[in-house]
């Protein structure tokens, strides 16, 4: 018999909880560690939504990368997920940061997505497990690049070009602009993450180096089904499910 807290425990070998960012919040959130798990669902949020499909297969604990208790609550309603969560006997499980970080996580998927080649870890002080990734790819233009990048994950992307031809990329996905001269001093011609501000948008400009913002969940959510083929693997009894879900932007262009 599989428990969540086995489950948690293995989690903890792929994408150790001892990696997280110190605002983090990773790890077996909610549940009886006790309770059996017959079936895991994978989503990339835990959500109303992903919550009622989870409940729908069958499932007994719900993996996500987003934790969902991220902050403090000072009060907890009836239209909170949680509420939700804990009234539904569901265990909730949240690999984060560690995920980010982790071999074969979302930098690591993110870098197969795009085709980079010799890939290898980036350093930065924040961490102390490195979540950016760099590696190489066919020279090419910045323009032609974040085309690639929009076709590779299937979604729009914001670029800020930079002067130089592309041959060597870093990537972090997310919210993942805080390490943008680490990848930079790193040698990185080109830098794909999930969102970036405006003044870090002209900081990248100012920079000369070219800037893919890909949106938070096209970079992450990919990943999520990495993370479900590696439980998959170490646990064959186990039915685990990849729950669907959407990005919840929408681009509307202009008419005309």
């Amino acid at each position: 018999m599989l428990t969540v807290k086995e489950l948690s425990a293995f989690l903890n070998t792929v994408a150790p909880y001892d990696t997280q960012c110190g605002w983090d919040n990773s790890g077996l959130l909610c549940g009886d560690p006790a309770k059996e798990v017959r079936c895991a669902a994978f989503a990339l949020d835990l959500t109303s939504e992903t919550l009622s499909m989870a409940k729908d297969a069958g499932a007994d604990v719900l993996v996500t990368h987003h934790p969902v208790i991220f902050q403090p609550k000072r009060r907890l309603l009836s239209d909170d997920p949680v509420w939700a969560l804990c009234r539904s006997g569901l265990a909730a499980v949240s690999v984060h940061t560690p995920w980010d970080c982790a071999e074969g996580g979302v930098s690591d998927v993110l870098c197969g997505l795009l085709g980079l080649e010799h890939v290898r870890p980036v350093p930065t002080e924040e961490t102390a497990v490195p979540m950016v990734r760099l590696g190489d790819c066919a020279p090419c233009a910045p323009q032609a690049f974040a085309k690639r990048v929009a076709a590779a994950l299937g979604t729009t992307v914001q670029l800020v070009p930079g002067r130089d031809p592309i041959r060597s990329v870093a990537v972090c996905g997310g919210a993942g602009m805080d390490f943008f001269f680490d990848a930079v001093a790193a040698g990185a011609d080109a830098y794909v993450t999930g969102e970036a501000k405006h003044h870090e948008l002209l900081a990248a400009a100012d920079s000369g180096k070219t800037l893919v913002a890909a949106g938070h969940f096209a970079t992450e959510a990919p990943s999520m089904a990495a993370l479900q083929t590696r439980v998959q693997a170490a646990f064959p009894a186990l039915r685990t499910v990849l729950l669907p879900q959407t990005d919840p932007v929408t681009f509307v262009p202009a008419e005309g």
